[in-house]
């Protein structure tokens, strides 16, 4: 699959479509934000508006301490 590069909204995207293909599978850690950053070759702040809009989602939850995870429940795509 390929990498976007650019806006936080495209960044989102194609996070939201790995964790419903299963390529981060529920309950699983995410990758951190540098290294995220370092595969879409973007800032991390352009990663954190994404990972805001996963959360809003409610794709991903941040655990304080502990990085940031794939929820257990994934909401249904008419709820997004």
């Amino acid at each position: 699959m390929p990498i976007p590069t650019g806006g936080y909204r495209e960044v989102a995207e194609d996070l939201a479509t790995r964790i419903r293909s299963g390529e981060y599978p529920r309950g699983e850690r995410l990758p951190t934000y540098k290294e995220l950053a370092d595969l879409y070759s973007v800032s991390v702040t352009t990663v954190q508006r994404a990972i805001i809009i996963l959360q809003d989602r409610g794709l991903v939850v941040g655990l304080q301490g502990r990085g940031l995870w794939v929820a257990e429940q994934l909401p249904s795509r008419p709820s997004e």
